[in-house]
């Protein structure tokens, strides 16, 4: 009778110790599933200024709807909704405090998420996301099925105040990691820096302004180089070590520099990316520096974040993230030697090469 006991008490306290195990997954998939109600609460706080209306010292609902003109009951199901995953403290008393998250929802907070916070909730996002699988199956962005044109004109041409969004999150997105760029990148030898697809042009003028002695050329689009940073337009600080310089870089870089920088812009389709370095190759003489700057999808305490966006952008224009092996062969192919892969931050890689 004890042989026979013993295995079974065995059994029982094994099955005893996977129940929590399972609970816990249980639990944890029901909020997996429940995410597009934690993402909504997050844009319903931005959209309402909650963040920016509560001050440093913790204060009731009642105040607080006060201050944002809403219902304090609703109000506080929301905070109490938010302070279970962090954003906000719902304190013993009922009132409500800022924790680090709920801070980074204000407006003008130096490290804000405010307006990415609303880029990744915007409309067309809710109606985009259900059909994830069709883009699966087809390997093949959806966004022309939904809306009858391609992403980025629609944005611009019937959705203003989404692509005003775009533009504001991507600006406040570039200014935070621009320091942290040039802080990295070491210039000993370079006269002249190429941006590639920059955007504003914030690495660049954030380049020029730690080293003095260097020239740069900002490349983009007519319309986004015509928005550059004021500090590289006429009349600007370092206007006179800039080119503004429009054009699309999958058809040509009429650039020669000694660096040439692309940050998170390799995110097409493979033949674009492949066309874009290319022509920097050919731009370049023999031993130019090539910094790549992108998100990766593996290697990096992001992976949660960087393959929600390499979703999102499978679904609206049929991009992708990179890992770190994809990149690095894309960019061997054109003609570039990669040196080293270095973090510039929690989200972002520089790949450092060199032109063979």
């Amino acid at each position: 009778m004890t042989d026979t006991a013993a295995p079974q008490q065995a059994t029982q306290g094994a099955q005893g110790a996977e129940a929590p195990q399972a609970t816990q997954g249980a639990m944890r998939l029901r909020e997996l599933v429940f995410g597009a109600a934690c993402a909504a609460a997050v844009r319903a706080a931005a959209l309402l200024g909650v963040a920016d209306a509560l001050g440093e010292a913790p204060v009731g609902a009642d105040e607080l709807a006060a201050a944002v003109h809403t219902e304090p009951r609703p109000l506080a199901r929301l905070l109490r909704a938010l302070s279970s995953y962090g954003v906000f403290e719902e304190l013993p008393d009922g009132r409500f405090a800022h924790t680090d998250m709920s801070r980074m929802l204000r407006v003008d907070a130096p490290n804000s998420l405010h307006y990415i916070a609303l880029w990744c909730t915007e409309p067309w996002t809710w109606q985009a996301w259900p059909r994830l699988d069709e883009a699966v199956r087809s390997g093949r962005n959806i966004f022309p099925e939904l809306y009858g044109k391609e992403f980025f004109d629609y944005l611009h041409d019937d959705a203003g105040d989404s692509a005003h969004v775009f533009d504001r999150a991507m600006t406040h997105s570039s200014r935070q990691s621009a320091e942290d760029i040039a802080g990295l990148l070491d210039l000993t030898g370079v006269g002249e820096v190429a941006d590639i697809g920059g955007g504003q042009g914030h690495v660049l003028a954030a380049l020029l302004e730690r080293h003095p002695g260097v020239s740069g050329t900002l490349l983009d689009l007519p319309k986004v180089v015509a928005g550059a940073d004021p500090r590289l337009r006429d009349g600007g600080a370092l206007s006179g070590r800039v080119r503004l310089l429009p054009g699309d870089c999958r058809e040509a870089i009429p650039v020669r520099a000694d660096m040439y920088i692309i940050k998170n812009i390799l995110e097409w389709d493979d033949e674009s990316t492949r066309r874009t370095l290319r022509n920097v190759v050919a731009a370049a003489g023999s031993g130019a520096r090539v910094i790549v700057i992108e998100n990766l999808v593996d290697d990096t305490p992001s992976m949660r974040f960087t393959t929600s966006m390499d979703l999102m952008l499978l679904l609206n224009v049929g991009g992708q993230k990179h890992t770190r092996d994809s990149l690095s062969g894309l960019m061997a192919e054109a003609g570039l030697r990669v040196d080293a892969v270095t973090p510039v931050n929690a989200y972002l890689h520089a790949f450092h090469s060199v032109v063979a």
